[in-house]
């Protein structure tokens, strides 16, 4: 798997490029700055990008813009975003697309290889990877529109581990239901939040970004 990584904490950076290399995963890229990153996702176009919100040179919100300008041009590229702290707006903007190939990590799951790898690898196969505690904050809020309002606490449950990018099957070893019985909550969730069939539209990304926009 080709990676390009973007980390301005020299330390970190380097770790987590010997982490990747140690599972089979080849970093044809690591960078500190958002125009560094930039341009490595154009000329690498990996099968994953890594990337730190805040790069230099503006420290703000740096490596999240250049992801987004590189999947304008290169629709699908796959992202995990690396955060410090739950920034319900990032996870907005990484969405918008409505297509998957995306992650929200803090940077606490780092240190849990298995958490970490394990989301390079749903992102780079075009699911999603959503932190349990983006899910849980977003879980505090009042539903503000009328769809949400809509779903029962199970549907917002299976929404909630769906938002992580759990699989059908992995929702239902962690509600204790069958996968059939996930699968008609799920059909139920589209419904509800008016998400119609479609060839084109991944609906369980629009489901997600109709759940973190009504959230907020």
């Amino acid at each position: 798997m080709r990676v390009v990584l973007a980390e301005d904490l020299y330390l970190l950076r380097e770790g987590l490029v010997r982490l990747l290399e140690a599972h089979d995963c080849t970093v044809v890229a690591a960078v500190e700055t958002g125009p560094d990153l930039l341009d490595a996702l154009l000329t690498h176009r990996p099968e994953v990008a890594v990337v730190d919100v805040r790069l230099p040179p503006t420290n703000t919100d740096e490596g999240l813009q250049a992801a987004l300008t590189a999947r304008r041009q290169v629709p699908g590229l796959p992202v995990l975003v690396l955060s410090q702290h739950v920034e319900q707006l990032y996870a907005r903007e990484l969405l918008a697309d409505g297509t998957g190939g995306i992650g929200y990590l803090l940077k606490d799951r780092v240190f849990n290889a298995d958490q970490f790898l394990d989301a390079v690898r749903r992102v780079a196969g075009g699911g999603t990877a959503m932190d349990p505690e983006v899910i849980a904050k977003l879980l505090q809020q009042p539903a503000r529109n009328v769809p949400l309002a809509r779903l029962t606490p199970r549907e917002r449950e299976v929404l909630e581990l769906m938002a992580e990018g759990r699989s059908n099957a992995a929702i239902g070893q962690r509600l204790f239901l069958s996968e059939s019985a996930v699968g008609k909550h799920t059909a139920s969730i589209f419904g509800k939040l008016d998400l119609a069939p479609s060839d084109d539209d991944n609906r369980r990304v629009l489901a997600v970004l109709a759940y973190l926009n009504g959230a907020n």
